[in-house]
């Protein structure tokens, strides 16, 4: 281990550095999960809300993979060609990340006001069913990346992937709750223009 190199504190927190990958590898295969379940759900109920949180997902799961190659990179050793090459797919799929997520943000905003005034029937039970898997699933990857999260930056982004999509699962779930108590089918919409509202920001952030 270089005494230069950037990463070298999250390889001496457990002398594993192994351990954090495994963790990437859990919050991954979760987050995955959760695209399927979300994408499915979003069929299923129409939900403006789970189609833009879905969108959303996707993008973490990107993130997470992105922080999956960096941690597997962290263990070779430093290499300008190997550097650059981690560089380039960084690059790749933060580009790709914003693109999807202007698209869907776009989409969401537009639509989400044209639902403001011509709301469609949305299922609470099935839209709250799907939201709080959703909320569960970011739960149980945030407690496996929580102890991890300061270790580098890499693990901290990981983190804040996940944080950030269990707020877009929040937002489905209230949706469901407003129209399940109140009949107030806006409430979709206006959580669809949330959730566009943090995607769009985070778009920007991801292009800077």
């Amino acid at each position: 281990m270089g005494a230069g190199h950037n990463h070298g504190p999250a390889a001496s927190e457990t002398g594993h550095p192994g351990d954090f990958r495994k963790k990437l590898w859990i919050a991954f295969s979760i987050t995955a999960t959760i695209v399927v379940a979300q994408a499915i759900g979003s069929v299923i109920t129409g939900s403006l809300a789970l189609l833009t949180d879905t969108a959303h997902a996707i993008t973490d799961a990107v993130g997470l993979l992105v922080a999956l190659i960096a941690g597997t990179l962290m263990l070779k050793p430093a290499n300008s060609k190997r550097t650059w090459g981690f560089r380039r797919i960084e690059v790749i799929a933060a580009l790709g990340q914003s693109a999807l997520l202007l698209v869907v943000g776009t989409y969401a905003a537009i639509e989400g006001i044209r639902r403001l005034f011509e709301p469609p029937e949305v299922p609470a039970s099935e839209l709250l069913i799907f939201g709080i898997i959703g909320l569960v699933a970011n739960i149980i990857a945030i407690t496996i990346l929580a102890s991890s999260r300061g270790s580098n930056f890499n693990m901290r982004a990981a983190f804040l992937e996940v944080l950030n999509d269990a707020l877009g699962s929040l937002g489905v779930i209230i949706a469901a709750i407003v129209i399940s108590t109140t009949g107030f089918m806006q409430a979709d919409a206006i959580a669809g223009l949330f959730i566009a509202t943090l995607i769009v920001s985070r778009a920007f952030k991801l292009m800077r």
